[in-house]
C-alpha cells in the first residue's frame, strides 16, 4: 500500500574482490571501524593493529545497477609464516547479513587465494557464535581462546574444499542465497 515502509534497496550481486582502490580500503576500514568499536564495542575508536601493514584486505562490493557503489563486506588474510595463513576481521554490514552469500564468499576468496599463493594451513579466530557457519564451510575447531574479552574458537580450513584461486584480484560475483 502507499504507507507501507519502503525496504532499502539491495545489490542483487556482489563483486567479491582483494581491495584495490583507495575507497575499497576506506570502505573496509570504516566498516571494521562500525561492527568492531560501534557495534561489538571489542576496541576504541579503531581496531587497525600492526596485521594491517601486512595483511591483504578483500572486500565485498554491493553496486547500483553495475557500477560498484558501497563495501558491505570485509575480511583480510596475512601469511605468518611459509605456508601458515591467518582469515581476521571478517565483517558484514548490518543491513546486508541477511542476504546469505557474503560471508561464505568473503571466506572462500580468503582461503582459496591464499591457497593459490602456497597456504598449506589456513587458521583464523572465529567468535564462538560464528563457528556453525565456519563448520558448515568446511572449517575444524582445533581450539579456544579468549580474545578481546569474547570467546573465540581456533579454527582450521580444510583446504581440499577450497580450491587456488589465481586471479583474487578481479574477483567473482556472489548472488544473494535469498533476498535480504
Amino acid at each position: 500500500m502507499i504507507f507501507d515502509p519502503v525496504r532499502p534497496f539491495v545489490s542483487s550481486a556482489f563483486h567479491i574482490k582483494f581491495a584495490a582502490d583507495a575507497w575499497e580500503h576506506r570502505g573496509a576500514a570504516a566498516l571494521r571501524r562500525q561492527v568492531f568499536c560501534a557495534e561489538q564495542g571489542l576496541f576504541g575508536t579503531d581496531d587497525r593493529d600492526a596485521l594491517d601493514e601486512v595483511a591483504i584486505p578483500i572486500v565485498a562490493l554491493s553496486s547500483y545497477t553495475v557500477v560498484p557503489d558501497a563495501v558491505v563486506g570485509t575480511v583480510r588474510i596475512h601469511e605468518a609464516e611459509p605456508g601458515t595463513w591467518w582469515g581476521s576481521r571478517l565483517a558484514v554490514a548490518a543491513d546486508h547479513r541477511r542476504v546469505g552469500a557474503l560471508g561464505a564468499s568473503l571466506i572462500r576468496l580468503a582461503v582459496s587465494s591464499a591457497h593459490a599463493r602456497g597456504c598449506t594451513k589456513f587458521l583464523a579466530h572465529v567468535q564462538s557464535q560464528n563457528a556453525l557457519l565456519f563448520q558448515r564451510l568446511h572449517w575444524e575447531i582445533v581450539g579456544e581462546i579468549d580474545l578481546h574479552g569474547l570467546p573465540h574458537k581456533k579454527m582450521r580450513a580444510d583446504l581440499a574444499f577450497y580450491p587456488p584461486f589465481a586471479t583474487p584480484e578481479s574477483g567473482f560475483l556472489a548472488l544473494p542465497r535469498r533476498a535480504a
